[in-house]
This record gives structure tokens, sequence and C-alpha cells, in this order.
């Protein structure tokens, strides 16, 4: 009874949490990102119907162009008054002005991902056939200002200090907005798709109610069906 009673409550925990997806494809401008300008590209996605709660959140950024050059690149997730940097300048660092050369990006930034965004050629990189990068990271987190005429490429050397763990606790039904800047010009980038995953819970107190009433709900299925004994047969004397 006492492994039937953990199955039930370890299934009342999963259902009690939700998880979907958001996704856009469709932007002003055709998501054109404006080329050597901080004044970037906004783009918002309401969302509504989850469990106050977030526990968990993923986003992915597929990013081309006409000649999309990813160290150009600045972007952040916003939300609730919490800002994570998605992207800052991959590849910038020390021995590296401009970062990475490659040609956009068809990622998934989550806490699942092994290695972080920013130094992504140190971790055997995948791209597909239109040279972008693939595979699941997480977010850069560098809250250095991208603008290198204020901070300097080895500013970036230091790993990145702000994950999607920031948004855990907050409300998801709301209005998320995701930022884009070119930041150095000579190339053309386009927000091509995004996509927001949330995982939320219900409040704690519902949580341990609703396991309480699952597991009450056991035991008295329990109780009420016949004791079967075991009889010993005697032994001869």
């Amino acid at each position: 009874m006492k492994l039937r009673l953990f199955i039930c409550c370890s299934g009342l925990i999963l259902a009690l949490t939700a998880h979907a997806g958001i996704s856009y494809g469709s932007y002003a401008n055709s998501g054109y990102i404006p080329d050597g300008s901080p004044v970037g590209l906004a783009v918002t996605a309401t969302a509504s119907g989850f469990g106050p709660t977030i526990s968990d959140i993923s986003v992915n950024l597929n990013i081309g162009g006409p000649s999309p050059y990813n160290g150009d690149l600045y972007a952040y997730l916003s939300y609730g008054g919490v800002l994570v940097p998605l992207l800052n300048r991959v590849g910038v660092g020390t021995g590296n002005s401009f970062g990475y050369a490659n040609t956009g990006f068809d990622v998934t930034l989550g806490s699942s991902g092994a290695n972080n965004i920013h130094f992504y050629q140190n971790y055997s990189p995948i791209y597909n056939g239109n040279g972008q990068l693939t595979g699941t990271w997480q977010p850069d987190g560098r809250t250095v200002n991208p603008g290198l005429a204020s901070s300097s490429p080895g500013s970036f050397n230091a790993p990145g200090t702000v994950t999607f763990g920031a948004l855990n606790g907050l409300n998801p039904n709301g209005t998320w907005t995701l930022f884009i800047a070119d930041l150095s010009a000579g190339g053309q980038s386009q927000l091509v798709s995004w996509s927001l995953d949330i995982t939320a819970v219900p409040e704690p107190v519902n949580v341990a109610l609703g396991i309480f009433a699952g597991a009450f709900l056991i035991v008295t299925l329990a109780r009420s069906q016949p004791v079967r004994k075991l009889f010993r047969p005697a032994t001869a004397h």
C-alpha cells in the first residue's frame, strides 16, 4: 500500500504541473532587426491560463536574415521587472572584439542546456544547412554593457550571472517581451520566429491540499477492501 500511495502522490504532483508553449512567427517589418542600432526590435507575447507560479522557462530563437553576424547581437527576455540576457555579443572576450561570425541561431535556451551559449565555439557546436547554430544552451546571462565603447572585450570573460531561475516564483500570466538589437553595422539579421515554453504550478497550499486529498482517497479505498488472512497449517506433534 505504501508503494501505491507514493505512486498516486507523484502522479498528483505531475498532474498539478502545467506545461505549455507560446509560439510567434509574424512581426512588423518582417522581423528585421535594425542594423547597427541600439533601438533594436521588441516583440511581445501574452500568456494566460497558467498556474500562478513559474517553475521553469525555456525560449526557442530562430534568427536568420540576409547576412546575420552572431557577435553583433544582444537579446533579452523581460517579464515582471526581471531581465534575462539571452545573447550578449556571443564570442566577445579577450582577443576577440567582434564576436563569432556565424550566421544565425536556431536554438533552445533553457536550464537543460549543458553549456552557456556565449562561448559556444568551445563546445563542438552543430550548425544547420543555413549556417545557424543549433542545440540547447544555457542563456548568456552576462549583464555587461553590450556597447563595446563602454565595456572592454575582456569583461565578457566572466560567467553569466542571470538565469531563468530569476523568474521562478512569478505569476506567468501576463505580457512577456523579447528584445533583440544588432549593435554593429555591416550585417542584416532577422527574427524568423520565437517561442516561449512555460512550466507553471499551482500555489504550494493547493499542491499540498491536492496531495492530501489523493492520499486520503487511497487510504479510504484500501481500508474498504476485504482483508485476506494467511493461515499456516498446524504442525503435527
